[in-house]
């Protein structure tokens, strides 16, 4: 019997056609043509995998507790930092080969000026370790199809095709495990522009006249197999944008490479839902807390690969925070930087991660081994939990300096500041606990203080009503939080800024028709007047309908204007309209509701409610 691919043998299927003709086809063949079809036209977050096998991880233990990662993005596309032949580009540095449409033939002489002689793998690992970093996963082989590695399956390598003639990746495994970090590699399996049979290079090569399996066995499979066997034990092989394979060959995929490696992890990108852990697309967090295995995976600036023009760096505070909300519905945050071609470290990277570890050495408890706290996400921050400590990260602190920490039945042991361990002053009535906090910086990134107390922790609520207080300047009403009726709808919105610059935003969608409604549940905490803000995208479709808000009985109407079109590829813009001024004259819960007044388009895309303190 004649074998199929990957060493199977071959089935047949009768396909008639017209009733008249019967032909015969090895499924081999149908599979081939069906993954074409699947995979040809198929835009780059279609191709993001976020479901994992939510199997039991018996090695997870470390990656659960680790929530912080280190990602590098780190190959030819540095040395050309953003520029081809005088034109400049934005986005995703590492997507250059492909966005300027460079030739195979050309785009293979920049190895030949690739020569990082800045690299010192010592130094970058005790970056990371300085940094409060627990695991670091570098690009192995981006979609370009470059290995920064020393590869025997191909030439077309760092070590035989630049003038480096060196393998940083077997100095930087080392290193890393040296100081104490789990070490990994991204690898990408289906997307390879460089070569004849890799996905997704159209610009050289006929995507329907590929063959996915030929390249899988001759390239990317032997690649893997390199990477596992020769750089020691590996926490995670981190794997982008799959396709070409049905979901028994990607088992197979695994499978052998579970059996060189079988502690480690395999990220969700290896597809058919059969990674160890759930990967997010890039730059995004579940609204809510999920128990499974997670990760949520940023960038520094706008861009993955080094650009030289790209200057927006977040700052440590963004860091912390982000880092504090990650962890606060139970992920992990990986953080990419972007080396240059000469194997520096952009400065802000280097600068922003110091800053976050002096963060993380006061206050890393509140976030390593934790799981995210049972007190929703409140004005003045969030919350994250280990044993019987609730980890309050308190963003904004309120005016009059008392924090209310709402649905806490539990007794309260003690309360304390996590830097100082300074007792603090609380009050208990019900299931509010009130705690006096001390005076702190505003500009604080995050101030950790830390409530003990008895018994088991009690379930999160993702039903409780949004805190509304007006020691804050701004209430948010995120979307998630709200009761959809009808048609209406809560959905993830991605669209992007620059090339590969994603955004997600969770938006309240679909209300067309008068029952087509949302409702929030508040709970406004002291009696005032409040500004009643909506913050929504609009098409020109949709602008100029009139919607209601139902508030404390009141009714106010307003006309929806235009902001921007929806397109995927283009930023989303949003406006946040004043609709009405609504007076509390004492505290409580209350309902608020938002729907058309009339049937026609969508009224909107709701990303939130904000209420302000007059």
């Amino acid at each position: 019997m004649p074998s199929g691919t990957l060493g199977r043998p071959v089935k047949f299927i009768y396909l008639r056609f017209m009733k008249t003709r019967i032909v015969c086809l090895p499924i081999a063949v149908l599979l081939f043509a069906m993954n074409h079809a699947a995979c040809y036209g198929q835009s780059m977050e279609q191709m993001w995998d976020t479901t994992s096998n939510k199997k039991q991880q018996p090695n997870a233990q470390w990656f659960k507790e680790a929530k912080f990662g280190l990602f590098i993005h780190w190959g030819l596309y540095s040395k050309l930092a953003g520029s081809w032949k005088g034109k400049r580009y934005y986005g995703s540095g590492e997507w250059i080969m492909n966005v300027a449409k460079i030739p195979v033939r050309e785009y293979e002489k920049v190895a030949a000026d690739f020569n990082p002689v800045n690299f010192n793998a010592t130094k970058w690992a005790m970056l990371a370790r300085e940094a409060g970093i627990k695991y670091l996963v570098i690009t192995a082989k981006h979609h370009e199809g470059f290995a920064m590695f020393d590869s025997k399956v191909s030439d077309y390598n760092i070590v035989k095709a630049t003038p480096y003639k060196n393998d940083p990746m077997k100095a930087l495994a080392e290193a890393t495990r040296k100081q104490g970090i789990r070490f990994g590699f991204y690898y990408s399996q289906f997307v390879d522009w460089h070569e004849p049979n890799g996905g997704k290079n159209t610009w050289d090569f006929d995507e329907s006249k590929k063959d996915y399996q030929l390249y899988y066995q001759q390239k990317a499979i032997p690649q893997l197999k390199e990477l596992l066997t020769n750089y020691g034990p590996l926490g995670i092989v981190w794997f982008d944008l799959p396709g070409g394979l049905t979901k028994q060959e990607t088992q197979s995929l695994v499978d052998s490479l579970h059996k060189l490696q079988p502690q480690s992890l395999f990220s969700s990108r290896v597809g058919q839902g059969l990674g160890d852990y759930k990967d997010f697309g890039d730059s995004e967090i579940p609204p809510v807390p999920i128990n499974d295995l997670w990760e949520s995976i940023y960038t520094h600036n706008d861009s993955w690969g080094y650009i030289r023009h790209d200057m927006n760096f977040k700052s440590s505070k963004e860091i912390i925070q982000l880092l504090a909300k990650v962890a606060s519905r139970g992920g992990n945050l990986m953080l990419n930087i972007g080396p240059d071609g000469e194997g520096n470290i952009p400065y802000y990277s280097v600068k922003y991660l110091k800053e976050t570890g002096r963060w993380l050495q006061a206050n890393g408890e509140s976030i390593y081994g934790t799981e995210y706290g049972f007190v929703p996400a409140q004005p003045w921050g969030v919350t994250t939990r280990k044993g019987s400590k609730l980890f309050l990260h308190v963003f904004n602190r309120p005016k009059d300096g008392k924090l209310l920490a709402p649905g806490f039945p539990n007794a309260v042991r003690s309360v304390y500041s996590l830097a100082d361990k300074k007792s603090l002053a609380w009050k208990k009535t019900n299931t509010d606990l009130i705690i006096n906090l001390p005076a702190f910086k505003s500009d604080a990134p995050s101030t950790v203080f830390v409530i003990e107390y008895a018994c088991g922790a009690p379930s999160y609520d993702a039903k409780a009503p949004v805190t509304i207080s007006s020691q804050f300047e701004t209430n948010t009403v995120e979307a998630i939080k709200a009761t959809t009726w009808g048609e209406a709808a809560i959905k993830s919105i991605t669209f992007s800024h620059y090339y590969g610059d994603w955004k997600h935003e969770t938006c309240i969608t679909g209300m067309k028709a008068p029952g087509d409604s949302t409702t929030f549940s508040i709970r406004v905490t002291q009696p005032g007047d409040y500004s009643v803000i909506l913050d929504y995208s609009c098409g020109r479709e949709s602008a100029g309908q009139e919607g209601r808000v139902t508030l404390n009985g009141n009714e106010f109407l307003f006309k929806t204007l235009r902001t921007s079109e929806y397109d995927k590829a283009a930023p989303l813009l949003f406006i946040k309209k004043p609709v009405a001024i609504v007076n509390f004259t004492k505290a409580g819960v209350y309902s608020l509701n938002i729907h058309p007044i009339q049937q026609g388009p969508e009224l909107f895309k709701l990303k939130s409610v904000i209420l302000e303190p007059m």
